[in-house]
């Protein structure tokens, strides 16, 4: 027998490294990730019934995602939290241990992502996962040749970013 809850929790569970990987990239503690998280669950539930399969579901998660992501971060409750802890937040990260030259990379990597506009952020999350520029240009409704360039800057600051964060932790 079909059911389409069942078949949305099917389709998430496959694809929920792509919801992982956004809510990191756009929220920097464990609590807000994990908000985000849900919250773009929950988004993609209320709008899969307008979903009309003219593209991969997981085409049309990335930008379910990613526009949740970007309106999460905008709200007005999220954004005096952030501002209200960052001091703490940020010496909750320096104490943590890591015992792996990796570990650390990637926690540079996602620090300094969090430090870029969530357009950047978007376009860095498509450049990791190994998406074209015309594939960029199609899920941000851009032509290629904008989305080349848009993700040239992108990488840009992050290089310029973590070159700072690098030279800040000498």
């Amino acid at each position: 027998m079909y059911s389409p809850e069942k078949e949305f929790l099917e389709k998430i569970e496959k694809h929920k490294g792509v919801i992982f990987k956004i809510s990191k990239m756009y929220m920097d503690n464990k609590d807000d990730q994990n908000d985000l998280y849900q919250e773009i669950i929950y988004q993609a539930w209320k709008s899969y019934g307008d979903f009309q399969k003219k593209s991969d579901f997981s085409t049309w998660l990335y930008r379910t995602a990613l526009n949740t992501a970007i309106v999460f971060l905008r709200s007005e409750k999220k954004r005096s939290f952030i501002q209200k802890n960052q001091n703490i937040d940020g010496l909750r990260a320096q104490q943590e241990p890591y015992n792996d030259t990796d570990d650390k990379n990637m926690k540079l990597m996602y620090e300094a992502i969090h430090q870029l506009s969530p357009i950047d952020k978007a376009l860095i999350f498509f450049f990791l996962e190994d998406f074209s520029g015309k594939e960029i240009a199609r899920q941000l409704g851009i032509t290629e040749v904008n989305a080349r360039v848009k993700l040239k800057r992108a990488k840009e600051k992050l290089k310029e970013v973590i070159e700072k964060l690098r030279a800040n932790s000498n």
